[in-house]
């Protein structure tokens, strides 16, 4: 899986929000704010990570077991394919 381009993540006021830039914009109209750990899952979506690597990686920065770790990295990548902001 991977983000599309023209989608930037940025820390304002101590939030994180992705913010469409260039065409992007006008195919999604707003901001999407994400968590610390939405922000960590980005940044590997945007490489290209799989689910397990993603899981592994929330498992590993945040202590928590790999069930849990892979419950939440399937809600989230949930969350930015409903947006549609996963290359086809």
């Amino acid at each position: 899986m991977k983000i599309k381009d023209g989608f930037m993540l940025r820390e304002i006021a101590g939030s994180w929000m992705v913010v469409p830039i260039g065409e992007r914009v006008v195919e999604f109209n707003g901001l999407m704010v994400l968590s610390e750990s939405g922000a960590v899952l980005w940044n590997k979506l945007v490489k290209g990570d799989d689910i397990e690597g993603l899981a592994m990686t929330l498992s590993e920065e945040y202590d928590i077991d790999q069930t849990t770790a892979r419950t939440d990295v399937e809600s989230f990548v949930s969350m930015v394919a409903e947006r549609g902001l996963f290359e086809e």
